[in-house]
């Protein structure tokens, strides 16, 4: 693939505004393949991580920067990483993913992985953090409230937490605690109250009320970040019909005018998600995690699914790369080459010019999302 589009987004340092940390463990066989899956890894079941897209685009286009050759067969993959070391194999693919700014969730990671500071370094980047909600109220209740301060408390860590250097967001994950079919009204404090004492009289733990789970993401509006969602395609901890966008269009209605709202990932609701898009102003979109799953050679499918309706500012990319490094690099391959073929054709159409096509891929890449997030001006 070449041509003009494709020349900018290859040179393009992206803003990959959403990922996590990787792995500094050396891995095996049975380690890689349980981070390679959404699904993890089945023992037994004779079935491999590796004979699935993603598996199959690791061996074509992550094998040659190990320098092997392009499908070269698991084991020798595995074999090659090993005699690399997981330092040298993280440095290979965070440089090719060639991404100038990093925002890390940091509220989930896999043990022993990569803090922002960390991955910055191996990138070549500058990072900064995604703080998640659950998280902050989850450790609020780990140690000691009373159900009558749940409320305040979790207010007030929430806004120590965003008030920390380089904080540039907030995150939740009621896509895999509730759904997004919730009352989209602000709680009560007598609400939140109540909901608090059940919760906590149960022993805390993890954090998947309805009525506290609408009280994040009401925290979420005050405290004024971009609010990053899950949205779609993740593990079994999915009840994927209760994860459709849509489900959110009466909070929208009501948070309107107030912070940006950033729908992450959103196969197989990418349509969907255009949709909201394209009718509230604060909605923005990326299809993350799905590009490097369905491989380099379907993600201009997705890309051109996620883009029939949504406006052009709309469009952010990330990776939500973790664990293996390998999908930092896939990410950012499948996001260029999708987006570039799809522009490419539009402009041999006579759909769009050339100087439009340059255009949407810096917003894309780049752009788009320097403007929700602000970031300081040397970044």
């Amino acid at each position: 693939m070449g041509g003009p589009v494709h020349e900018e987004l290859a040179a393009l340092r992206l803003v990959d505004h959403h990922c996590h940390g990787v792995t500094r463990e050396d891995l095996d066989l049975a380690g890689f393949e349980a981070l390679l899956s959404e699904g993890g890894r089945w023992p037994g079941s004779g079935i491999s991580p590796f004979d699935t897209p993603v598996g199959l685009a690791v061996r074509r286009h992550c094998a040659p920067l190990l320098d092997l050759p392009r499908h070269a067969p698991a084991e020798a993959y595995l074999a090659r990483r090993a005699e690399l070391g997981t330092a040298e194999v993280n440095r290979r693919f965070l440089t090719a993913a060639h991404t100038g700014v990093l925002c890390v969730d940091t509220g989930y990671a896999p043990p022993g992985a990569t803090n922002p500071r960390e991955l910055a370094e191996a990138a070549g980047a500058r990072a900064y953090e995604v703080v998640r909600l659950e998280s902050v109220a989850e450790a609020v209740a780990a140690r000691g409230v009373e159900p009558d301060a749940y409320g305040d408390a979790v207010r007030a860590a929430a806004e120590a937490a965003v008030r920390r250097p380089g904080v540039v967001a907030v995150k939740s994950v009621a896509a895999y605690r509730t759904g997004f079919d919730l009352d989209p009204r602000r709680p009560t404090p007598a609400m939140v109250t109540a909901a608090a004492r059940h919760w906590l009289t149960a022993g805390g733990g993890r954090l998947a009320d309805p009525v506290l789970q609408r009280h994040l993401l009401w925290t979420a509006v005050d405290l004024g970040l971009p609010l990053q969602l899950h949205v779609g395609f993740g593990d079994s901890d999915i009840r994927m019909h209760r994860v459709d966008p849509t489900h959110l269009t009466d909070w929208l209605h009501l948070t309107a005018g107030t912070i940006p709202v950033l729908l992450l990932h959103c196969w197989p609701y990418q349509r969907q998600a255009a949709y909201l898009a394209a009718v509230f102003e604060q909605v923005y979109l990326d299809v993350g995690l799905t590009l490097h799953h369905v491989g380099p050679a379907r993600a201009r499918t997705i890309l051109a699914e996620a883009l029939e309706i949504t406006p052009f500012r709309k469009l952010l990319y990330s990776s939500d790369a973790c664990g293996p490094a390998e999908f930092y690099a896939l990410g950012a391959l499948a996001f260029r080459q999708g987006l570039a073929g799809l522009l490419r054709d539009l402009v041999d159409a006579d759909e769009m010019s050339l100087p439009d096509a340059l255009r949407i891929a810096r917003w894309a890449g780049a752009e788009n999302a320097r403007r929700v997030y602000r970031f300081p001006a040397d970044s």
